[in-house]
């Protein structure tokens, strides 16, 4: 039987932001309304966030910034580290706003982002990138710029985000990149199901993250799992609309770090594309994918409840046509149920080259409108174990 108990990683990065919750009474305070912002929406507080930013970050304390109640218009910002303060908390009881016109953030990478920087929460608040404008433009095939990010962590350590709603993400709604100790809790994402590379939250060359007791409804994955990726908690997890939880995808370099030590359990998939999936295109790499616990997930008209695609080539065009050097081993499917809204609700394509090897199912249960569904294999060694329906073809 596996040990899914969450690792000790994870129990060292609760510790840690329960004594920063608790020492909250010794903050200095910085209101951003003392630095001029104004809770119209329509005045731009740009200035006024960074000016907040410049002195916490300055401060020999702990500190919080604090944003009351009201709508905060907001340019692109980047919040950079180097910081004396220990501990910073934005504690934002209001709602950020993006411009209207979206080719203001769109030229821009990131709305809001930090980097470099350490012992960083964001609690509360609500973002408003204002995104389907630009989805709009995106649809017509007219000359768009690519988008931004709503908000990105990179190089970061000890990152708290907690109780935030983000709304209309131009692109990625959260980041995560070259960060360790990260913890995500209650965070609501909401975007159309047809609003183009919306990931909810895209982690990458990232490790000891932890995403628990969230909702994400998205046009793309709902979460997405980049190369580097180690020591990843994904729990109470609700995703639909979406492209559902993705590893990849992956071989899009040739010396590609690998994705280790993934635990996903009690999610549940609402009439996404996907629900669980790795994917990588036909080309080769270094890259690898081994130690995934797929565990306890509800499937409700999914179109492909699980699958490993390694000829990973969305619309068939511009694909590399090779052979996928992504090695994926030690994957784990245990109390996977639901209905598949396809007839295949099980499938392993999986490269010549390197067929995927340790792979196990484990009291799955998936039908198709009522009926028995079906399982596809290629290129794949593994067993399967107690109750497997559709029958398993490992």
């Amino acid at each position: 039987m596996m040990n899914l108990t969450r690792p000790s990683h994870s129990i060292l990065l609760i510790l840690f932001f329960m004594l920063a919750i608790n020492s909250t009474s010794a903050l200095t305070k910085y209101n951003v309304l003392n630095f001029g912002a104004k809770p119209n929406g329509k005045t731009d507080s740009t200035k006024a966030f960074l000016m907040a930013w410049k002195a916490a970050c300055a401060s020999a304390d702990s500190t919080i910034i604090y944003v009351p109640k009201g709508r905060y218009l907001l340019g692109s910002m980047a919040f950079q580290g180097g910081c004396k303060s220990p501990q910073i908390i934005f504690r934002i009881d209001g709602t950020l706003v993006a411009p209207q016109d979206y080719r203001v953030l769109g030229k821009s990478t990131d709305w809001l982002s930090f980097e470099g920087v350490n012992g960083v929460s964001i609690l509360g608040g609500a973002l408003d990138a204002k995104g389907p404008s630009l989805w709009a433009c995106k649809a017509s095939h007219s000359n768009c710029p690519s988008g931004a990010t709503t908000l990105s962590f990179t190089n970061s350590k000890n990152i708290r985000i907690r109780s935030l709603l983000s709304l209309n993400s131009q692109m990625f709604h959260v980041v995560i990149n070259g960060c360790e100790n990260v913890d995500v809790q209650g965070v609501r994402i909401i975007a159309a199901g047809n609003s183009p590379n919306t990931d909810g939250i895209h982690v990458q060359l990232s490790k000891n993250v932890n995403i628990i007791k969230c909702s994400i409804k998205t046009g793309d994955d709902c979460i997405s799992i980049g190369p580097g990726t180690k020591n990843l908690w994904i729990e109470q997890v609700t995703c639909g609309p979406g492209h559902g939880i993705s590893i990849g995808s992956l071989a899009k370099d040739l010396k590609e770090e690998g994705v280790q030590n993934v635990t996903v359990r009690n999610t549940i998939f609402l009439g996404t594309q996907n629900g669980l999936r790795i994917k990588s295109w036909a080309r080769p790499s270094t890259g690898f994918v081994q130690g995934v616990r797929f565990t306890d997930s509800l499937m409700r008209n999914v179109q492909n409840p699980i699958v490993i695609d390694q000829n990973y080539c969305p619309h068939n065009l511009n694909c590399p046509n090779q052979v996928s050097g992504i090695k994926i081993k030690d994957i784990i499917y245990e109390g996977i149920r639901g209905t598949s809204s396809t007839q295949v609700a099980i499938k392993f394509d999986c490269s010549p080259k390197n067929p995927c090897t340790g792979i196990k199912l484990q009291n799955v249960n998936l039908s198709y409108l009522n009926k028995p569904a079906q399982s596809f294999c290629s290129n794949v060694r593994g067993k399967a174990l107690n109750f497997v329906r559709p029958e398993s073809c490992l």
